[in-house]
């Protein structure tokens, strides 16, 4: 994992989309949940990013702690629990009516459920073999920012 953020000059500018005027920046979270050289995943069911695959999470609601949002988001969208731990790295999304700024996390499973659920807006979700996580129909920019922080290694495959 990364010591720090780093961000390509590609997501710290952005692409150049229009945002709707007066709309501000929503903050984000995100987990990296790893079991036994799996990633936990989703499939999202709505936009941006509808039938592809990512890493659980989604908007911080007000007043709750970034831990917190990370693991109500979890459970929401697949049922387990899970330990919010380490910073990750951040990236930015912005497209046409959004511009999430996105703070993933290390979390970890708690509990004897390690099967997941779909739910809230994940259409599906499954432990992928990190080896086989590039052959996914992944949202933008997701395989660089995993090998990026030490998820994947450059072959796509776990680091280790």
């Amino acid at each position: 994992m990364s010591e720090g953020p780093s961000v390509s000059p590609r997501e710290r500018e952005g692409p150049q989309v229009s945002v709707r005027e007066g709309r501000r920046p929503e903050v984000a979270v995100g987990a990296v949940v790893v079991r036994d050289d799996e990633l936990l995943m989703v499939r999202r069911g709505r936009d941006p990013g509808a039938g592809r695959w990512s890493l659980p999470g989604g908007r911080v609601e007000a007043g709750e702690t970034l831990a917190t949002a990370v693991e109500r988001e979890v459970r929401e969208e697949t049922g387990l629990a899970v330990r919010c731990g380490a910073f990750v790295g951040f990236v930015e999304r912005i497209g046409p009516g959004h511009h999430y700024v996105i703070l993933d996390f290390a979390a970890a499973p708690v509990g004897a459920n390690t099967a997941p659920d779909p739910g809230d807006d994940a259409e599906a979700v499954r432990w992928v073999p990190r080896a086989e996580v590039r052959s996914l129909a992944l949202v933008d920019g997701l395989e660089e920012f995993l090998r990026r922080h030490g998820v994947l290694g450059d072959d796509g495959k776990a680091e280790g």
